[in-house]
Order: structure tokens, then sequence, then C-alpha cells
């Protein structure tokens, strides 16, 4: 490698982390382009996304979500705010923690949500055809990186 880093890469495409960080990036950007038509956010579709797999028969709280997305609480917890704007989550007082706050979809967060994990899920089976047999054995990959992480979250049940 020329110029003054001092690195054990023979070259940018040899480094694990590089590549991730490339791809990751890239990856985004077509996911926010997919969602741009439906007015939202990748992080307010992850966390929708998210809130529609859970089981509807048992509250859930900003905790709860945050923990199940892989997300932090503080962020979450904005992300709702403008969720609730929106129309698309409410937030209600928890019956015996005065500080937490059950959530619950809407009927209209319902709609978009199910709208738009087509339109992501048709961005990733596009982005990720370029690995062909090999997505599946990635996707394992990510899953191990993801456990070890400790970032996989408790809901297995959305794409992105």
């Amino acid at each position: 490698m020329t110029g003054a880093l001092d690195t054990s890469y023979p070259d940018p495409q040899a480094s694990t982390g590089l590549m991730l960080w490339r791809v990751t990036n890239s990856w985004q950007r077509e996911i926010r382009a997919a969602l741009a038509p439906f007015g939202l956010t990748h992080v307010q579709f992850v966390l929708l996304a998210v809130l529609a797999s859970l089981d509807s028969e048992t509250p859930v709280t900003q905790r709860d979500l945050a923990e199940h997305a892989a997300t932090d609480p503080m962020m979450t917890s904005q992300v709702l705010r403008a969720l609730e704007d929106k129309s698309l989550v409410e937030r209600h007082a928890h019956p015996t923690d005065g500080r937490a706050r059950i959530l619950m979809i809407t009927p209209a967060g319902i709609l978009l949500v199910n709208r738009t994990i087509t339109a992501v899920e048709e961005a990733d089976r596009t982005y990720f055809s370029t690995l062909g047999n090999r997505t599946q054995d990635f996707t394992a990959c990510l899953a191990t990186l993801s456990a070890a992480a400790g970032t996989s979250g408790k809901s297995g049940s959305i794409g992105p």
C-alpha cells in the first residue's frame, strides 16, 4: 500500500471491516431509496416492522421494542415520537409502571409497514442477488457475527 498508512493489508479490498463498511453504506442507500416513496426512514421502518411482528396480545414497552430491534433506547424513544406524530403508533401509560409506555401500532401503521416490507424485501433481493446461491451462507455468517456481538434482537421475523 502506498502513502503513510502503516497497515497489514496489501490493499483496502483485503480489509473485512472496510469492505463491510462499504457494503453497508451501499445497501443502506438502496433501502433509503426503497423507503422514500413511503415517507419513512430506515429506523422508522425497522421499529414499525418489529412492532408489527411482535405478539399483539403481549404489551410491548419502548424498552422491549428497543431490545427486539437492537436499537438504542433513547433513539428509539425519539423515533417513536415521530411515528406517533404520523399516527402510525400510539403510546399509552403502562398500567403498573409510571415511567413505561405501552406501544400499539395503529391500523395505518400496519397498512404502511406491510406495503413497505414488500419494497424493502425486493430491494434486498435485488441488492444481494449478486451473491447468487451464496446468499444464504452470507446471511448465516452475518447472523453468527450478530449473535456474537449480542445485537441479534429477539425478533427474527423481519428482513432488514
